[in-house]
């Protein structure tokens, strides 16, 4: 008797069941799992996020051990001022330098300081050999000795006078004479004098006849030696550049910065700022701005903005890198994150770790401010009091991206 149709169409159905289930079981023993595709296939395997939903990419489970590596703690809202940064370097002070130049010409014959050197004011800086001084020295020592003569001349006169050996006339002249002496001699020790020869020396050079051509340029101001330019032997006249020595006063130092176009608006004449010097790091230098650039570097969009920082232990030194902050507005509270808890990812973007339940973490971009004591302003992306990564954050990131490469 031939089979029933409807019996050869149960045999072949029953038949590719069991060929199903087969294959399913075969698959699970050997690769954890049904095939991909086939019912209840997830889209990744072992402790990795689902890639089913958007959210689950982005989040990942910790256990117990890993979690030791990971700090939980609620957002919170702190104090950030609105301020604007820009890096820079220090200078010297420009309007506080002073070229020592020689008042009058001649050969240099010693030099007593070196670049670097902190010097006082009226500290003598160099010597030279000048004419002019050793000309005016003799004309002194000439009318020091006309006044000698006319003065021993008048009293002569005057003993003639009383036994009328000599007329009135004679006596006349011959006080005109010793008054003309002592006039040359005062204009002789004045020129001496502005040589910056002192009273005692003048009367050593009258009382010796002696003349000093060696004239002394002394320092003008306190500050440090920052720039030497003059050598033995070498001739000097005055205003003749370059001057032998220049000497500036480090009170105050210059920290010249070039902030960029779209922030120059913000930066204004006399307003504070606080300046960190990388050689000097937890410091904090106060000044204020002097000086707001009257153009755009057309090259780079920058604009030159000068400070003048306070620096009364004289530290600092041309030339070292620093950045300054300038407040520009009032505080604004908003929630803050500690700096570890913030990423910052190949593609740019800012990311923190969020969790409900402290043992599942979801990746979230963030957009974030300033930065204070420790802690990272975020403008959107969270709110206050929710649970976040604020260390391992990185190690997190680095689960996720070797889970997504599997």
């Amino acid at each position: 008797m031939a089979p029933s149709p409807i019996n050869s169409r149960t045999s072949a159905a029953i038949a590719a069941a069991l060929f199903v289930l087969v294959i399913v079981l075969y698959w699970a023993s050997h690769f954890g799992g049904p095939p991909q595709g086939g019912p209840g296939a997830p889209g990744t395997r072992g402790n990795a996020p689902s890639a089913a939903a958007g959210d689950q990419q982005n989040s990942i489970d910790l256990s117990d051990a890993q979690l030791s590596a990971v700090k939980v703690e609620p957002v919170e809202e702190r104090d950030f001022p609105r301020e604007k940064e820009a890096v820079g370097s220090i200078d010297f002070n420009e309007e506080m330098s002073v070229q020592v130049f020689t008042p009058y010409a001649g050969r240099i014959i010693g030099l007593f300081a070196s670049v670097g050197d902190n010097v006082k004011r009226g500290q003598t800086l160099f010597t030279i050999d000048s004419p002019d001084l050793l000309q005016a020295e003799s004309t002194l020592i000439a009318a020091a000795g006309v006044l000698e003569m006319t003065t021993r001349n008048l009293a002569r006169l005057k003993e003639l006078y009383t036994t009328r050996a000599v007329s009135q006339r004679d006596l006349d002249q011959g006080i005109s004479e010793q008054q003309t002496a002592e006039g040359n001699l005062r204009a002789g020790r004045d020129a001496v004098r502005l040589f910056g020869k002192t009273d005692a020396e003048i009367d050593r050079i009258v009382a010796d006849r002696k003349a000093d051509p060696t004239l002394v340029v002394p320092c003008s101001i306190d500050g440090r030696i920052t720039a030497r330019n003059g050598a033995p032997g070498l001739y000097v006249q005055p205003g003749s550049a370059p001057a032998p020595f220049t000497v500036t006063n480090i009170d105050t130092m210059w920290m010249l910065a070039n902030v960029a176009e779209n922030d120059s608006p913000a930066f204004q004449v006399g307003q504070p700022v606080q300046v960190r010097i990388s050689a000097f790091p937890g410091r904090l230098f106060d000044g204020k701005i002097t000086t707001v650039g009257a153009s755009v570097d057309p090259n780079t969009r920058r604009v030159l903005v000068r400070s003048e920082i306070k620096d009364p232990q004289h530290e600092l030194r041309s030339g070292m890198f620093a950045n300054f902050v300038i407040i520009v507005g009032a505080s604004v509270r908003s929630p803050a994150i500690a700096l570890g808890g913030v990423v910052r990812e190949g593609d740019g973007s800012q990311t923190i770790w969020v969790t409900a339940d402290r043992r599942r973490f979801a990746r979230r971009t963030v957009q974030i401010g300033g930065q204070r004591e420790g802690y990272r302003q975020i403008l959107d992306g969270v709110r206050p009091g929710e649970l976040v990564a604020t260390e391992g954050a990185i190690f997190l990131s680095n689960m996720l991206a070797t889970a997504s490469a599997r």
